[in-house]
């Protein structure tokens, strides 16, 4: 056996694969290695290279520290709001561009150029549409006027009208991903299928549920896996509405705690930082484990 595999073409995929091998450990293994370790040396001195001991009082630290919980609570909030309700707003306007045929590739482009516009661009926009300046209460507040209603603070404001607006914006961001997959995954469905329920008189909704669905769900099951894992890791999106000082903002996630540990204000603790890290990493990988279980048992392939 071991000499068929190295006398056939088993040698030629292992060396195919060598230069990402390599990649992956150098950048992606090794550092992972790295920040584990810096997680347990307690009192770590970047400039000096030295540390007190090893033990847990990095995560201890963590985990008690105010600002962390707010930024879990944070993160939290955006991964199970906006996760699903993108994905479902993806899915409806995918299956409104797949009935149409006039004019459907410009609509595709336009639903996509949030995708391709730089995120700090879309962060002004989203300013000048929700805050409040000495000349302006802000577009949105224009249209809760004229609704009889009172004008809201969305950028410094309450809490729940500033979760609103992240919330709001990362899904605006994140859609046009989504949109231009399921409507591959939609324009890839067999029409026999389609044509066989409609000579049996099916309705809609029932060719929805039993043909569309089971067909595309591999497509939707990885938007979730993808949507979870990049709402956790969101930073970029709170920084364009809110600015650099999160904590201050209340609004703070656990990529933006991170990076201050290492780079902010209070940064210059990479013992923290990495401990941080850790807990994400292990919070990402949980989640991820459970959507591949639940996948195995619901999706069809």
């Amino acid at each position: 056996m071991r000499k068929r595999f190295f006398h056939d073409n088993g040698w030629k995929g292992w060396l195919y694969l060598l230069p990402a091998i390599l990649f992956l450990g150098v950048f992606l293994v090794y550092p992972l290695i790295d920040v584990w370790i810096y997680s347990f040396e307690e009192g770590y001195n970047s400039a000096a290279q030295t540390y007190f001991g090893i033990g847990s009082y990095n995560y201890s630290y963590v985990l008690h520290d105010p600002y962390f919980l707010q930024a879990v609570k944070n993160t939290f909030i955006l991964v199970v709001i906006t996760v699903p309700l993108s994905t479902g707003i993806a899915l409806l306007i995918s299956l409104g561009l797949n009935s149409i045929r006039p004019l459907k590739g410009l609509f595709q482009s336009v639903f996509f150029l949030p995708y391709v516009t730089n995120t700090l661009a879309i962060g002004l926009v989203f300013m000048i549409l929700f805050k409040k300046t000495a000349y302006s209460d802000g577009m949105v507040n224009l249209l809760i006027h004229w609704f009889g209603g009172n004008s809201v603070d969305f950028m410094e404001g309450p809490y729940w009208a500033k979760m609103f607006v992240l919330c709001v914006y990362t899904v605006w961001v994140v859609m046009p991903f989504k949109i231009l997959i399921l409507t591959s995954a939609l324009a890839s469905v067999n029409q026999e299928y389609y044509n066989a329920a409609r000579v049996d008189g099916t309705s809609s909704f029932r060719i929805f549920t039993r043909i569309t669905l089971p067909m595309i769900s591999p497509m939707i099951f990885y938007l979730v896996i993808t949507g979870f894992i990049g709402a956790f890791k969101a930073y970029s999106d709170v920084v364009a509405l809110f600015g650099t000082n999160l904590n201050a903002a209340g609004m703070n996630t656990m990529v933006g705690y991170i990076y201050d540990m290492l780079y902010g204000d209070s940064g210059g603790y990479p013992s923290y930082a990495s401990a941080a890290a850790i807990l994400l990493f292990v919070i990402v990988l949980t989640i991820t484990c459970i959507n591949l279980l639940i996948g195995r048992r619901k999706i069809d392939y």
